[in-house]
């Protein structure tokens, strides 16, 4: 018996440690801030920031390689340079991205500090904006694109979205949806020899526009941005979630599934918040 003991414990310690090597080697999951904020003056159901997040967040748990945080970053966020500072990547989707990011020194710090080790960056609709130019040139150098200035335009059509040609990878298995939405359009982009590439574009008074993009950034690091989302309503779309869904897979530089990402939401998240 004591033989038969020595045994099992000698077996039990070779498997626990073959277990920890394992566990050691396996990646850690890639942290995620979703950031967002309150309502900022437009009517429900638009820029409905927070309950969009929330479409997003329940969206990744289907990705066990992202641990996903939401975060509520309205001013003044001072927490914000620490939560950036152990982040992976983030997905801004607020009022005036461009202004807010540069709002407080530390954060815009922390931000670059992010770009500087490889981070992801996605934002959606006006989490890419400002209404003044000033902050627009710092801001192309994290996200390679922007909806700013007096000159910036924005249209709400009824139109299809569809993959760009050549298909990035952003947009493996993205069919084209028609959608009604208000777009931004003829974006800012970073200049050569920045190489910003087209992911989903919609013809907008007679041009086909770019409103999805994906950027191969200098420091190694990777970028998305898309321009819709301005009604909640458009979450309902399997195109619109998989797209962001996806976005955020490049721009951590995790795989994306061939047959695409999963995105199975309950209905009664997509409906949104009751205010």
């Amino acid at each position: 018996m004591k033989a038969f003991g020595l045994r099992f414990l000698v077996l039990a310690t070779i498997l626990l440690n073959r277990y920890a090597t394992v566990a050691a080697d396996a990646p850690r999951p890639k942290k995620l801030l979703l950031l967002g904020q309150g309502p900022d003056g437009h009517p429900p159901a638009t820029h409905e920031y927070l309950a969009g997040l929330k479409v997003l967040e329940l969206c990744l748990k289907h990705a066990p390689q992202i641990e996903a945080t939401l975060e509520r970053a309205d001013e003044p966020w001072e927490s914000g340079p620490a939560k950036l500072a152990e982040a992976d990547g983030v997905v801004i989707f607020l009022s005036e991205g461009a202004k807010w990011a540069q709002a407080d020194p530390r954060r815009l710090d922390a931000l670059a500090r992010l770009a500087e080790r490889g981070g992801g960056f996605v934002a959606l609709h006006w989490g890419m904006g400002t209404q003044e130019a000033a902050p627009i040139d710092a801001y192309l150098k994290l996200l390679g694109g922007c909806h700013g200035g007096p000159d910036r335009r924005y249209a709400v059509v009824e139109e299809t979205l569809r993959p760009a040609e050549p298909r990035h990878a952003v947009a493996t298995a993205l069919e084209p949806v028609r959608v009604r939405e208000e777009f931004y359009f003829r974006l800012k982009f970073a200049p050569a020899p920045a190489i910003v590439e087209p992911v989903m574009t919609v013809p907008i008074e007679g041009r086909q526009e770019t409103v999805a993009w994906a950027w191969q950034r200098p420091d190694g690091g990777r970028s998305c941005g898309f321009s819709g989302l301005h009604f909640h309503e458009n979450w309902r779309q399997a195109t619109y979630r998989r797209l962001v869904v996806q976005s955020v897979h490049w721009s951590l530089k995790l795989p994306i599934p061939p047959a695409g990402a999963n995105v199975e939401v309950a209905e009664e998240v997509l409906a949104g918040p009751q205010r």
